[in-house]
């Protein structure tokens, strides 16, 4: 049976080309894909897939948030993520959502399908540009810390890269499906909790926190 594979970055380059590699693949299908992670977790739930291959930085939802959802609406999926960020912090901070893996944009296709079976059969996969900066000591450790962004609710972490990615009250509810007055609650509580008084100081911290990807 193949191993069936939802797709999600903002990037169609990208997905194209993962799409031929891969249908070159005897075992594996792509099933699906997505250009943000809000309609990744909506996929997932609807195409059950075996493996997502997951970019970390996109708007609306970014890859981490998905990937929390992801592996908790759809526990049988494995998340391998796929991102041209390689930073210790990145890593760990995907792991912690849940991911099963974590390839660089810079490794070997070959790699990729390697790490895509790795997972999928059960495993965990670091590609080796950065498997030697992590150890299995340190993932461990990592996955039993709480970010400072864990104080907010999964709504609230959703809401927060709204706000610093420019849309209003009104744009969120109307996103999210929820009154603006009910976004305006989550904004209170998301600057009561972080202790964070404006936007720009709001940015920064998404930023730090890898919520979003951007620049100051």
């Amino acid at each position: 049976m193949s191993i069936r594979i939802l797709i999600v970055d903002d990037h169609n380059v990208i997905v194209d080309g993962l799409r031929k590699y891969l249908a070159t693949e005897m075992d594996m299908e792509v099933v699906g894909s997505a250009d943000n992670g809000r309609d990744a977790v909506s996929m997932a739930v609807e195409l059950c897939p075996d493996v997502v291959l997951m970019d970390i930085t996109m708007p609306d939802l970014n890859g981490t948030e998905a990937t929390r959802q992801i592996t908790r609406q759809c526990p049988d999926a494995r998340v391998l993520a796929l991102s041209m960020h390689t930073s210790t912090q990145n890593v760990l901070q995907m792991l912690q959502a849940g991911a099963s893996g974590y390839v660089t944009k810079g490794s070997p296709m070959e790699e990729l399908v390697r790490a895509v079976r790795d997972v999928h059969g059960g495993t965990t996969y670091l590609s080796q540009d950065i498997a030697d900066d992590i150890d299995e000591e340190n993932i461990e450790l990592f996955k039993q810390l709480v970010s400072p962004a864990g104080v907010l609710s999964p709504r609230e972490r959703e809401v927060l890269q709204l706000v610093v990615e420019g849309k209003s009250s009104k744009e969120i509810g109307r996103d999210l499906h929820v009154t603006t007055k009910t976004i305006e609650h989550h904004r209170h509580n998301i600057m009561r909790k972080l202790k964070i008084n404006s936007i720009p100081d709001l940015t920064k911290f998404a930023i730090r926190e890898g919520l979003t990807s951007l620049e100051t």
